[in-house]
């Protein structure tokens, strides 16, 4: 009886234990999925953690409830200086005393800001595309072609497009160039002519991945043209030339080579009946006579000719 009463606790024991585990998996699991969903705010979220952290100091807050008591005393009139408006596609970045406030970009419509401690800077969160200028690039079989292309992004993030960078567009033109550089430089003029769709994932992704610190996303990347020099145009036209003239010449060989084996066949077919050569004989008349000629040549057999002569004889 002691050993069941025994066997019983450590079944019992043992069953907690895989409660516990299971709720701690459920935890864990449920911990990672938020942090997997806050995975693009996360450099943002280090700027504001760092505003909470430091604060506005004592002289700050002295110089915003300043602001704050004349807004207040100079209500009608101030007012129009803290309200603002901003767009449906805008959004906006506030920074007090130099710092940028709880909650990251506000807008779109109306959003409130304290005179002279606050100041903010409009981002706009449309695409926006680019050409990216002619490229004179070496390939990797020693070639040299321009190339150029257009590129397709838009903000992501206004915050760290305000905060991580001075200017966010004339980086990524910049960029865009390096790496279209970059990624047909390994290529053949075969696969860059070929294999455009695939360059342009690849430079997506490039881009992507290097303007992601910035806020920028890459929606698309598209290559244009890929100018060749007039001599290389000139050795490929009479290349393609050369070749089209050999197939042409193939295709004429194989045709009188089938018209020599239809003629042998017709050959052994006359032979076989000596009146189906002057049947021949006058459908070819008849052929002459539809053409209108003036002038007929009648073909005599050389078996009647030899009769004729004979008799003469």
């Amino acid at each position: 009886m002691p050993w069941h009463s025994e066997q019983a606790r450590n079944k019992r024991r043992s069953r907690d234990d895989d409660f516990i585990r299971g709720s701690k998996k459920e935890k864990y699991d449920w911990n990672a999925r938020q942090a997997s969903s806050a995975g693009e705010t996360r450099q943002e979220a280090r700027f504001l953690h760092h505003d909470s952290d430091t604060g506005l100091g004592l002289c700050g807050w002295i110089l915003v409830i300043t602001s704050l008591f004349f807004t207040v005393l100079t209500f009608p009139i101030s007012i129009w200086m803290c309200i603002k408006i901003i767009k449906e596609y805008e959004r906006a970045i506030i920074f007090r005393l130099g710092r940028i406030l709880k909650g990251g970009a506000k807008g779109p419509g109306l959003f409130f800001v304290l005179p002279c401690t606050d100041s903010f800077i409009k981002v706009d969160m449309r695409t926006i595309s680019f050409d990216i200028p002619p490229q004179e690039i070496l390939t990797k079989d020693s070639v040299t072609v321009n190339v150029d292309g257009v590129v397709y992004y838009r903000v992501q993030n206004a915050t760290l497009a305000v905060a991580n960078i001075t200017n966010a567009d004339s980086a990524t033109r910049l960029l865009a160039q390096t790496t279209l550089r970059n990624v047909l430089g390994t290529k053949n003029l075969s696969q860059i002519l070929s294999d455009r769709e695939e360059i342009a994932h690849s430079m997506q992704a490039t881009l992507d991945e290097a303007t992601d610190d910035w806020g920028i996303k890459v929606e698309r990347v598209e290559i244009k043209d890929v100018k060749l020099p007039v001599q290389l145009q000139r050795a490929m036209a009479a290349e393609a030339e050369a070749a089209r003239e050999a197939r042409a010449k193939v295709i004429a060989a194989e045709g009188e080579m089938n018209a020599s084996r239809a003629l042998k066949e017709a050959s052994m077919v006359i032979t076989e009946s000596p009146a189906a050569l002057q049947l021949r004989y006058l459908q070819t008349l008849t052929t002459i006579a539809a053409e209108k000629n003036s002038t007929i040549v009648f073909p005599l057999p050389i078996n009647m000719l030899q009769g004729i002569i004979g008799a003469d004889r």
